[in-house]
């Protein structure tokens, strides 16, 4: 008598979800490289690499000694540092698509009160880091290149490489970017329930102490930078604690939500809370 096959596990049903999620990060990847085309395309138009260039130089250019210039030691510099420049600048002007598709992707996974903490988060977070950035390069450049020639000896003929201008200045917009996150950290952790609000308010003048601090390693030597740098921080610290209490609200989840509608329907009522729904 023969025996009756094992029926085998069909894994087709496994792989399709699985395959088409690649497909769809696939578009989603491919899109977020055509806005960032696009915008790459525009600004080699106009302005061009070196007329980006000069506008990125002008802080520098604008404190050199009367009869100085930039220099470039490799052969290629000239075209290969005003290009990078350029992807960089795309790449920044096209965040907000990128951070969009990026969104478009993972939101269909998440529950309804996540995708009210999410998006409001993105957008909030983008538009941070470029104040970040329009403060360095409108704000500390300026009076780091002053200060730097105030001290700098006479005898010496100040004439920078633009690569290493470049590097210089990208650290320093990304380290400036990244403090004014300062308020979506901060939101993040009491939305996780890692800090409370009111450990943030007992910790303040700790932070206070530690702003000054983070400013003075990453600012130049001179009092007017560590200075806004400190308080802009403390600032956002501020706007963070209020960030947290509103998000609080804003994203909770639905047990939380429902938990504060019995709770208030109870007050109302003078009676106790109804039991949760079955």
């Amino acid at each position: 008598m023969s025996e009756t096959p094992t029926p085998q596990p069909d894994d087709s049903q496994g792989e399709q979800p699985f395959i088409s999620h690649l497909v769809e990060l696939r578009d989603r990847l491919i899109r977020a490289l055509i806005a960032v085309g696009v915008v790459f395309a525009v600004l080699v138009f106009y302005p061009g690499p070196s007329g980006l260039f000069d506008l990125f130089a002008r802080p520098l250019i604008s404190h050199l000694p009367h009869g100085s210039s930039m220099i470039a030691i490799g052969v290629i510099t000239p075209f290969l540092v005003p290009l990078k420049l350029t992807m960089l600048a795309a790449l920044m002007v096209a965040l907000p698509a990128v951070l969009y598709q990026l969104w478009a992707f993972v939101a269909p996974g998440l529950y309804s009160h996540e995708k009210r903490l999410v998006m409001p988060l993105v957008v909030l977070s983008t538009i941070l880091f470029y104040c970040g950035v329009a403060f360095a390069y409108f704000i500390v450049l300026g009076r780091l290149f002053t200060f730097i020639q105030d001290v700098a000896p006479k005898v010496i003929t100040a004439a920078p490489d633009i690569e290493s201008y470049l590097s210089f200045v990208l650290t320093l917009f990304l380290a400036f970017g990244s403090a004014f996150e300062v308020p979506v950290v901060l939101m993040l952790l009491v939305r996780f329930g890692v800090l409370t609000i009111a450990q943030l308010k007992a910790w303040r003048a700790y932070f206070i102490v530690a702003a000054f601090i983070i400013a003075a390693v990453i600012t130049p030597p001179d009092v007017f930078s560590q200075s806004s740098l400190a308080v802009s921080m403390i600032l956002l610290y501020e706007v963070g604690i209020v960030g947290a209490r509103i998000l609080g609200a804003y994203a909770a989840p639905p047990e939380a939500e429902s938990a504060d509608a019995r709770s208030g329907a109870a007050e109302a009522g003078g009676g106790e809370p109804p039991p949760p729904d079955a």
